[in-house]
């Protein structure tokens, strides 16, 4: 048996294109989107329906991450979150619930976590972790804490996103899987990440497989979209992440956060200071 596994889009058309081309031709019989199809990058309406087109005719399976939450809440508007400074933060997710016509429906149908019996046993699929879909599993967390995210029974075959770090890692009787990202990787590896896993003669094995893709189209598509000059502040370090495979929106509101809230700093502001920090010099997450 053949699953490709996917996560992490992250509105990067370009990137979910040149995987779903190679998902093609390696014919699994399986496909999982394991969260965070949009937000957080500039095609969000082409990424979403494409992911749809694919449930519709291939059968793909669509579940929900952290970053459809985050678009939802959006349907629900606080004044806390959307008024002044916080605005400015979550301008993001805003500008992609606006690009969506404040339809968010169709996410809302995804669910948390998908189980298949499999001839390798019960297969397990979430986009972070069965504590919650922002508990990410990484290569330091002890046993003891990843047979938690696990969840009972254990299963056979464990398949998780969300940090945009990839790994491969058995515990016990279970082959646990986190497939890397599609549209921002994490790992400074820009190429996009999906996880080929397959069983044969009576064990799991996985291979993240990377793909190069048009990264100058990409690029143009934060331009032409309208995703920097409307997102806010923000989309500039979404840029710089893809540009170099790294993470920048942690460290950045451990920076600075608290200042901003204070009002002693503007996220503009926030913004440009971090932008100036040489690459070599800024936290490597994960």
């Amino acid at each position: 048996m053949k699953i490709a596994v996917l996560a992490d889009i992250h509105s990067n058309y370009r990137a979910l294109q040149a995987v779903a081309d190679d998902i093609g031709r390696w014919r699994p019989d399986m496909v999982v989107v394991a969260g965070d199809v949009i937000n957080r990058g500039p095609m969000p309406v082409e990424c979403l329906s494409f992911a749809r087109e694919m449930e519709r005719e291939e059968g793909w399976l669509l579940l929900r991450g952290n970053h459809e939450d985050y678009v939802i809440e959006h349907a629900q508007p606080s004044p806390e979150k959307m008024d002044g400074v916080k605005g400015e933060i979550f301008r993001l997710s805003w500008w992609t619930y606006e690009q969506l016509e404040k339809d968010v429906s169709v996410i809302e149908s995804w669910p948390f976590c998908i189980e298949r019996e499999t001839p390798g046993g019960l297969a397990r699929f979430t986009h972070a972790s069965m504590r919650g879909i922002r508990d990410g599993i990484y290569r330091q967390l002890p046993d003891d804490i990843l047979c938690k995210q696990i969840g009972e029974p254990p299963p056979a075959l464990f398949v998780v996103g969300h940090t945009h770090l990839p790994l491969v890692r058995p515990i016990g009787q279970t082959l646990v899987v986190n497939v890397g990202a599609v549209g921002l990787p994490f790992d400074g590896d820009t190429r996009a990440a999906y996880a080929q896993i397959v069983f044969a003669d009576g064990a799991w094995k996985a291979e993240i497989k990377r793909l190069t893709y048009d990264f100058a189209r990409a690029e143009r598509d934060y331009h032409e979209s309208g995703f920097l000059d409307e997102a806010g502040p923000l989309a500039e370090l979404v840029l710089d992440e893809q540009r170099r495979g790294r993470s920048n929106l942690f460290q950045w509101m451990e920076l600075y956060y608290q200042d901003i809230l204070a009002g002693k700093l503007s996220v503009e502001e926030a913004t440009r200071r971090f932008l100036q920090i040489p690459p070599n010099q800024r936290r490597v997450y994960g």
